[in-house]
């Protein structure tokens, strides 16, 4: 005789825990490498349930030094995505692993970076990464100069978490970041405006054999170092770091917890990286496997 064995469910004590859940709002990167599209992969790989909300759709432009041609997502779209997901995953969703951790990535413009804003305030996250993309290769100088001050005006002081890289770190902070001690300087700065914890990436951009951060949320400065994997920048580790925090937080990690496991995934999968025919490579977030 043959007989069937049901499939666990919730109710049965066999079945497997919920995930963690964690939201991106972020741009769709056409090649992989970065945006959205990396931010699953890095949510996946770290055993996190990843949801994705569309802000706009960039795509490099071979025809063009591969600067990016840039579409925004519809406002009322955007809103409505973000609806959606806190329905089925917000406190009142009934859902059994709720939704309080989300990472913010590439909004692209004051309108969008106004609809994201009024929909975090309302979902009040516990855990509000912010990867302050502060500037579009190839966008014009005036609106991404828009899009910088409205990002800091109203995303910034909702961050609980924010991974600049050394461009953006510079902005933030008003300071020009020239080694490891002007770099400490902007992440205390940062974290002086914010009251957000920073990890400000030296990455290549710093002399030296190390590829270093800075972490800083108020108490002791923590400096997270590796060793360097080539000298030139892959596509997709900022967002991957930002990303592989905000799973880290999802799970019950504290913040310094989340940069140090952020730090080595980003490292393996800077390692492993994936080459194609773009004058770029880009990070691998299976590289840790």
């Amino acid at each position: 005789m043959t007989s069937t064995v049901d499939s666990p469910t919730a109710d049965t004590p066999d079945a497997v825990s919920a995930p963690a859940v964690a939201l991106t709002i972020a741009g769709s990167e056409a090649t992989g490498g970065a945006g959205a599209q990396a931010d699953l992969k890095t949510f996946q790989e770290l055993g996190v349930f990843g949801i994705a909300n569309l802000t706009c759709i960039v795509s490099f432009d071979p025809k063009d030094n591969w600067n990016h041609r840039f579409v925004p997502v519809d406002q009322q779209v955007i809103a409505d995505q973000l609806e959606a997901t806190t329905a089925a995953y917000g406190p009142a969703s009934g859902a059994p692993s709720v939704l309080d951790t989300v990472k913010i990535g590439m909004l692209g413009s004051p309108a969008t970076i106004s609809t994201v804003a009024t929909a975090l305030a309302a979902a009040a996250f516990t855990n509000v990464v912010l990867d302050p993309v502060l500037i579009c290769k190839g966008q014009e100088p005036g609106h991404a100069r828009d899009t910088d001050q409205a990002l800091k005006a109203q995303i910034l002081p909702l961050a609980t978490f924010v991974t600049p890289n050394h461009f953006e770190a510079e902005s933030l902070s008003g300071l020009r970041i020239t080694d490891l001690e002007s770099l400490k300087a902007a992440a205390v700065r940062i974290h002086e405006l914010s009251g957000a914890a920073v990890l400000a990436k030296g990455g290549v951009r710093l002399a030296g054999p190390d590829a270093v951060d800075v972490y800083y949320d108020g108490g002791p400065l923590e400096v997270l170092s590796a060793p360097k994997v080539g000298e030139v920048a892959v596509s997709g580790a900022g967002c991957s770091l930002a990303a592989a925090v905000t799973a880290e937080l999802a799970k019950g990690a504290t913040p310094l917890a989340a940069a140090r496991t952020a730090k080595a995934f980003v490292t393996a999968g800077i390692r492993n990286r994936v080459a194609s025919g773009a004058p770029f490579d880009a990070l691998w977030q299976g590289g840790p496997r």
